[in-house]
């Protein structure tokens, strides 16, 4: 019969750190069966980047790791045995101590606070508790990290007085709203519904939420709702159970379940199936779901951030999205402003990409001549950040010199209104033929909407690429799959 390999196990560990001889111990920690070779417990700690400490189940102090050390200004031997709250000297040791309420069946808690070091330096933390079980499931001691977030706080103490915050750069009064609002509603876990045009930053405003929130240690999901077939959607979002369908030869977790303790990030919600929406809403009141093939519900605890393009309130109207979902997602309402209506942001994200593009492609960063800075601030921009973004790489890869003139600007900037965003003429639509040079697209008068535009945008994109999606996709800024979608919705063939 074939011997069964014992699982790993950590030895000696309080003996070790009871040891009063510091990191030579006679009976150090070992991590055994993970390698050939037992190794070193607290090398291992060591090796991580931010602040660990290892607790009895009286919240004793069995271990910490080097950055603890420094963070706090305590060496190893002087904390070995006390109790933590006088070694983190943090204000949740004495409101909200994480350790208290946890149990067998408790998820990671994570609180932000303060702590007060050996020099007597206030710094804020965020602590991470978590139970450390023995092979029966019950706890034996805890788990705790601590992380310095200082740079953190700086950011939110400054940021209505900033051009960026977290790579989000603008100065108008529109960003500053949203970069005074965006600190204090990371904190929040209400949901978040994200709109505006294409190209807005949307996708960067969630991920920004995720990674200043109390979920930032856990994981963020995106998932693009109208990339996917409705079945494999299905699957994607809510997972399945081996044999469930054709296929199914394993289970599967959806993205909610693997968005548990973090944030789950819907784009596109306005593509997202009827079907779906009535599940979507469930998990919404119950925080449960249902994995296809299965009767068993599976918790999950996430944050949703939705975002779309779309106008949800026509599409209730319409019968196309479910009006108790559009209440459930839209607690929070963030509304991302078109590039052309930021006065003054324009020049700001020119030299913001000029010089991170620059950077990205070993380039010292050009100037721009007088005519070409001009037509890039009077261009109006329906694809707007993005478009942006992919304007300045593209004369960048073919200017190659100290500076950007109007010749190293993609051509249709120079060309009266490409897109037909004011025109009021209304000439007959030229065929798309796979050898044509130039197309001509209807015009629509003032009250056009973005979904006209959009069609256009494609449609000169798909001829400057002779037909090629893959490199129509490029140009547009979108995955190949995203063009592949709204040439089908647009009837584009």
């Amino acid at each position: 019969m074939e011997k069964e390999t014992p699982p790993d196990t950590i030895s000696n560990i309080g003996d070790s750190i009871r040891t009063p001889a510091g990191r030579e111990f006679s009976n150090p920690a070992r991590i055994n069966n993970l390698f050939n070779i037992p190794i070193d417990f607290s090398d291992l700690l060591d090796e991580i980047a931010i602040g660990v400490l290892v607790l009895s189940l009286e919240r004793k102090i069995i271990a910490i790791n080097q950055t603890l050390e420094t963070l706090t200004g305590f060496s190893q031997e002087e904390v070995s045995g006390l109790q933590c709250a006088q070694i983190l000297r943090s204000n949740i040791c004495l409101q909200d101590c994480p350790a208290l309420g946890i149990n067998e069946n408790s998820s990671p808690k994570c609180i932000e606070g303060n702590l007060i070091n050996q020099e007597r330096q206030l710094i804020p933390i965020r602590i991470t508790s978590a139970p450390l079980k023995d092979i029966n499931g019950k706890i034996t001691g805890f788990l705790e990290t601590v992380e310095d977030i200082r740079l953190l706080r700086k950011l939110d103490e400054t940021v209505s007085h900033a051009y960026n915050f977290n790579n989000i750069v603008g100065r108008s009064p529109q960003m500053e709203k949203i970069f005074q609002i965006l600190p204090s509603l990371a904190q929040s876990d209400s949901s978040v519904l994200i709109t505006g045009e294409t190209g807005t930053g949307k996708d960067m405003v969630a991920e920004t939420i995720h990674h200043a929130s109390n979920r930032a240690k856990g994981p963020f999901a995106k998932i693009n709702c109208g990339a996917l077939p409705d079945t494999l959607l299905e699957s994607e979002l809510f997972g399945h159970r081996k044999g469930a369908f054709t296929g199914a030869v394993e289970n599967k977790p959806g993205r909610i379940q693997l968005a548990n303790n973090g944030t789950l990030y819907l784009t596109e919600i306005g593509d997202l199936p009827l079907a779906l929406q009535v599940k979507l809403l469930t998990f919404l009141d119950d925080k449960e779901v249902f994995p296809l093939g299965s009767i068993k519900a599976v918790s999950a605890d996430v944050r949703i951030i939705a975002a779309t393009h779309r106008n949800l309130e026509q599409m209730v109207n319409e019968g196309r999205f479910r009006k108790d979902l559009l209440f459930r997602l839209n607690v929070i309402r963030l509304h991302l402003p078109p590039l052309r209506d930021r006065h003054g942001d324009i020049h700001l994200l020119l030299d913001h990409f000029l010089n991170t593009l620059s950077t990205q492609l070993g380039k010292k960063a050009p100037t721009l001549s007088r005519k070409a800075l001009k037509i890039l601030l009077t261009y109006h921009y329906p694809g707007n950040v993005r478009e942006l973004k992919n304007i300045v790489e593209y004369a960048l890869n073919i200017s190659g010199g100290r500076q950007i003139k109007t010749k190293h600007l993609p051509s249709y900037l120079m060309e009266p209104d490409p897109f037909g965003a004011t025109d009021t003429e209304q000439p007959p639509a030229t065929p798309l033929a796979a050898n044509s040079e130039q197309i001509s697209f209807i015009r629509s008068g003032p009250d056009q909407n973005w979904s006209d535009i959009e069609k256009r945008m494609i449609m000169e994109a798909l001829v400057k690429a002779g037909g090629r999606k893959n490199k129509a996709a490029v140009r547009l800024g979108w995955a190949r799959s995203t063009l592949w979608r709204k040439m089908n919705q647009y009837g584009i063939r």
